[in-house]
Parts: C-alpha cells; structure tokens; sequence
C-alpha cells in the first residue's frame, strides 16, 4: 500500500511538472470554452439573417418591416436593389431575402376588395431545407394574423400557450459537457498512449518490473492519479462555466463524478492497448490521434448528434465518446437520473471492462 501511495503521488508531481500536460489539458479546454462562448454568447442557437427590399415605402410596408425584426432569433437588413440581396442569399450570407411589392400598403387599405396578388415574395435557397422551412413559417405566420386582422376574423376556438421549460439554455451550456467529455479522452488515451509508450522505450517500465512493484500496483497508481488529475481539471472547468458564462449543474455532482470516473476508465484502457501496439512514442501519439481526432466530429461534442447523417449513426452509436457526452449533458443540462443514463453507462462498462481485459492480455513491460 505504501508502494501504492508513492506512486501515485509521484505521478501526480509528474503531472504538474510537465508544462505541456498543463496547457494541453487544462488551459485548452478553458480557451475553446472562452472562445466559443464569447463568440457565440451563450444566447439563443436560432439566427436567421434576411434580406428586405421595400419598393412600397408606405407606413404598411414599413410596420410589416418592424414586426419581423421583432421576432426573436431574426436579423433584418434593409437593401435597397434586390439582386444585392439575391446575390447575398447564393453566397450564403443570408438565409432569406424578402421583397415587397409596391402596391402593398394600397392593397391593405382596400381591405382585399379587388383580387389578391402576391405582394410578398420570399427568394430563399431550398438546399438549405432548415432555414428555408423556418423562413417561410415565419413569414407565412405574420402573413396570416395581417389576413386575419383586415378580415375582422375572430376565431371561435383559441388555444394557449404554456411554457414548460423551467431554465434556458444556450449553446454553451451544450458546449461545456462535450469539452468535458474531449478532455478526458484526450488526457488518458492520448496519454497514456505517449507516457506508457516512452517509459517503455527509456527502460522505466523494465526497472520498475525488476523492484517488488508489482503490475496491479502500477497500474493501479496510473488509474489514482489520472482521475485525481481529471476531477480536479473537471471541476477547474465547471467552476469557470459557472462564474463566467453562469453554466450550471442541474443534476446530481455525484453521478456527474462517476460519470468522469467511468470515462476515465474506459479512456485509460484503450490507452493502455495503443501503448501496447506501439513500438515507440513517437508511433503512439498518430495512432491515439488516428483514433481521438473522428470521435471530435462524431461523439457530439461541438454539435448534436441529431445533426450527423443517418449513415454515421451505427458508428456514433458503437463508440464511447458519443455515450460519454451525452450522460455528461443529460446529468449537467437536463438534471436525469442514472435509472435514465443506464445505455451510455451500460456500453461505456462495456468498453471499460473489454479495453481492460485486452490490455491485460497485451501489456508488456519491454520493448520488444
């Protein structure tokens, strides 16, 4: 147990001495999160930018104006030549262009007498069916309660709107658990790749097998550190959520924990086995990254998985990275419980316990 102790206090000095395990693992995190959030500003997910051309001009046409720009979520830009606007929709710089027809505030005031024409045309790209769908239920809404009101119509039936959401949500608070979730895959499979690689190849590893050290305290002393060392980095992240971007933690910090250990576990021991199947740290490092660099883009950590294409889906759904995010989100943004959690916690046991069982089997003290 001493030997246990030692070592695992020795590998915690090793960590804070190395300053590139401190920037890589610490500050990075904290940098993305600053960055993104800033730019992002934690705020509404939805934008819709749009394009107006009024060739009308009358009070009508400018009260159609000030009503979508007072829809949440929608940027108007006034633009006097409707190509310009066109052109900005084909390169992507808006999502929609709006015309208004001259004619439109004189059309109103006729209350619909004479035969409806289109006042209002909507140039949109149909490519792009998410914000061309939203657009045009925007402006079909306004559309119809204008209609609505020049008729006199009165609705027999009503309905109600009810909010049930209890907390707002920003991106940033999506973006937090995912960041959570890349830095303990980073720290202990591209770690322990590189450190259990080059201690092999320095003959550490061959002296430490020569001592009465035995491998389950070895290993175990790697395990005791590293989940010290991302606890503490874990709750170094939360708290600068917290006081600069006001993330918070809906669930239970103790679930949350086992979470960070479980995917400590599972990381550690797939990094155990590329430790393994290297033969010099310098073959380590590509072959975590060969690994760690896809699961960013597939284990939802900058974007949802609903967003991915339903061929990826059988990948995201075998990998742990994407199960790690999504238990770590679920507990921080939507306060479930572990009678919720129990899939992503089902398969990432399973990769903890099969990674584990084949890095037992393929551990090896020496270069060969």
């Amino acid at each position: 147990m001493k030997a246990y102790w030692r070592l695992t206090q020795a590998q915690l000095l090793l960590f804070l001495r190395n300053k590139n395990i401190v920037i890589w693992s610490l500050l990075v995190p904290i940098l993305m999160m600053a960055v993104l959030g800033t730019l992002i500003k934690g705020g509404n997910t939805f934008r819709l930018d749009v394009a107006v051309v009024d060739e009308d001009r009358s009070s009508a046409s400018r009260e159609f104006v000030q009503s979508l720009k007072a829809v949440r979520g929608v940027s108007v830009e006034m633009e006097e030549d409707l190509n310009q606007g066109i052109h900005q929709v084909k390169r992507g710089d808006r999502q929609l262009a709006i015309l208004i027809r001259k004619g439109f505030g004189r059309h109103l005031a006729q209350r619909g007498e004479k035969a409806p024409f289109k006042e209002i045309v909507l140039y949109l790209d149909k490519s792009n069916p998410t914000t061309a769908q939203i657009g045009t239920t925007i402006v079909s809404q306004m559309v119809d309660q204008l209609n609505k009101r020049l008729v006199g119509f009165r609705p027999v039936i009503t309905t109600e709107t009810v909010n049930i959401q209890s907390r707002t949500l920003g991106y940033i608070d999506f973006l937090v658990p995912g960041l959570l979730a890349l830095m303990i895959m980073n720290n202990n499979m591209n770690g322990v790749a590189g450190t259990i690689a080059s201690w092999r190849e320095r003959g550490i590893l061959r002296r430490m097998q020569a001592t009465p050290l035995t491998s389950a305290t070895f290993i175990a002393g790697q395990i005791t550190a590293r989940i010290v060392l991302n606890g503490l980095q874990a709750l170094i992240v939360l708290l600068v959520a917290y006081l600069v971007f006001g993330v918070h933690v809906y669930g239970s910090w103790w679930l949350l924990l086992v979470l960070i250990l479980l995917g400590t576990l599972t990381f550690m021991s797939i990094g155990f086995i590329i430790a393994s199947l290297a033969k010099t740290p310098e073959t380590a490092g590509p072959m975590a990254g060969l690994l760690s660099f896809p699961m960013i883009f597939v284990g939802g950590v900058f974007f949802p998985l609903r967003d991915l294409p339903d061929w990826l889906r059988p990948v995201v759904d075998a990998i742990p990275i994407g199960h790690l995010t999504h238990a770590l989100r679920s507990v921080m943004n939507e306060g479930a419980g572990l009678s919720s959690l129990w899939t992503p916690v089902a398969v990432l046991t399973a990769w903890m316990v099969g990674s584990f069982v084949v890095a037992a089997w393929m551990f090896r003290w020496d270069a060969e």
